[in-house]
C-alpha cells in the first residue's frame, strides 16, 4: 500500500489510453481515501504523437501543483518511445520503470542501460489484443502498476473496473477489460 507521496510519469502516444489510465488510477486512489492528482501534458498533438501524463498519490493533502520532474515511477505504454525519449530523466536511483513489452525485464534493463532502476515488463499490447481485440494497452499497464505499488488488490481493482466501466461500456467490453486487468496482475515481471 502507498505510504507517502508517489509521483508517476506516463509515456505514451495519443490514442493509447494513458490519460484514461492515469485518471482511473486517481479514481482508484479515492476509494482508499487518498489524495490524488492526474493531469496530461500535451498540446495539439494528433493520435500517435508522443504524450506524457502524470499522477500524484498521497495519504496526505497534496500542496504541489506543478509538473512532475522527478517521478518515483515511470510507465512506458509505448515501447517505441524508449529509443526517442529519455524515460529515466529525473527518476531517482532504484526508481521503478514499467515497460509495455513482451521482452524479459533483464533484457531491457541491459539494452537500455537501466541498471540503477527496478524494471518491470508487461506485454500489455498482446493482452489487449487477445482480450479486447484491439491494441489498447492502458488497462493491462494499469493492472501491472497496481500489482507493483499495491494500491488495490486484484479483487478490489476488478470490482472498481466493473462498477466504473459498466456505467459507460457494454457488458462485453467490461468483461474484456477485467480479464486484461487480471492477466496483468499475474503476468507482470520484474528485476
Amino acid at each position: 500500500m502507498v505510504q507517502g507521496l508517489i509521483e508517476i510519469r506516463w509515456h505514451a502516444r495519443g490514442g493509447q489510453g494513458a490519460v484514461t489510465a492515469a485518471k482511473t488510477l486517481a479514481e482508484m486512489a479515492l476509494t482508499k481515501n487518498m489524495f490524488f492528482q492526474a493531469f496530461p501534458e500535451y498540446g495539439p498533438e494528433r493520435m500517435g504523437a508522443p504524450i506524457q501524463c502524470f499522477n500524484r498519490l498521497s495519504p496526505n493533502p497534496i500542496s504541489t501543483y506543478c509538473g512532475i520532474s522527478q517521478p518515483d515511477i515511470v510507465v512506458v505504454v509505448d515501447p517505441s518511445l524508449l529509443d526517442m525519449v529519455d524515460i529515466t530523466a529525473g527518476v531517482p536511483e532504484k526508481g521503478i520503470v514499467i515497460i509495455n513489452s513482451g521482452e524479459d525485464p533483464k533484457t531491457l534493463k541491459d539494452k537500455y542501460n537501466l541498471k540503477n532502476f527496478q524494471v518491470y515488463t508487461i506485454d500489455a499490447t498482446t493482452i489487449s489484443m487477445e482480450e479486447l481485440g484491439r491494441p489498447m494497452p492502458n488497462i493491462p499497464v494499469l493492472g501491472a502498476l497496481l500489482s507493483i505499488i499495491k494500491l488495490l488488490s486484484k479483487e478490489d481493482a476488478v470490482t472498481f473496473v466493473e462498477q466504473s466501466f459498466s456505467q459507460k461500456f457494454s457488458e462485453k467490453v467490461v468483461k474484456s477489460n477485467i480479464r486484461a486487468l487480471e492477466r496483468a496482475f499475474e503476468e507482470v515481471k520484474g528485476v
